[in-house]
């Protein structure tokens, strides 16, 4: 009867952690985004003559090496719309920065936050990473938020919409997320 009940117990004991670590691994397959945004990023770099207009600033001048802004930190609050249009109003402003970071090629790493505070959404979504700019797309990733994205996670594909030289510049934003709260 011992036997019997000794043998019960490393069953239902066996039984209980294969359910443990299956319950917990999560599934491998594609899962669709619970929410879904596009966006637009609008940014008008100063240049010393347009204070009015201006939505971001050069915070550190760029080094000697290399030809491609190599350690020039840009500070922002820019626009974001529903449209590619500027006079558009704005659902959000990217408050945060980024700065070039690779010596022989166009290069950037970005860290903001989106800012929501319409009739649609309010509260914040926080992106950062690795922006290569040759690159026809790249992701950043969504790492957080507060409010309507309360503690979300997952990916913007970033592209660029427009780019008119070191003045201005405009992003289009597809954010996917996939933890939604």
């Amino acid at each position: 009867m011992r036997e019997l009940v000794g043998k019960s117990c490393s069953i239902l004991f066996f039984i209980f952690i294969c359910q443990s670590v299956l319950a917990s691994k999560k599934s491998l397959r594609h899962q669709e985004p619970c929410k879904r945004l596009e966006l637009y990023f609008h940014d008008i770099l100063f240049d010393g003559s347009d204070l009015a207009n201006a939505t971001s600033a050069q915070a550190t001048n760029r080094t000697a090496l290399g030809d491609f802004k190599f350690g020039m930190l840009v500070v922002f609050d820019d626009p974001i719309t529903l449209d590619n249009n500027l006079l558009s109003p704005p659902v959000a402003r990217a408050q945060g920065f980024y700065f070039y970071d690779k010596k022989n090629d166009y290069n950037a790493w970005f860290a903001f936050t989106l800012v929501f505070n319409s009739t649609q959404y309010k509260g914040t979504l926080n992106i950062m990473g690795a922006d290569l700019m040759a690159a026809e797309t790249r992701d950043l990733s969504v790492v957080g938020g507060t409010g309507d994205f309360f503690m979300t996670k997952g990916i913007v594909t970033v592209q660029t919409d427009i780019f008119q030289g070191a003045k201005y510049f405009r992003l289009k934003l597809d954010v996917k997320l996939y933890e939604c709260y």
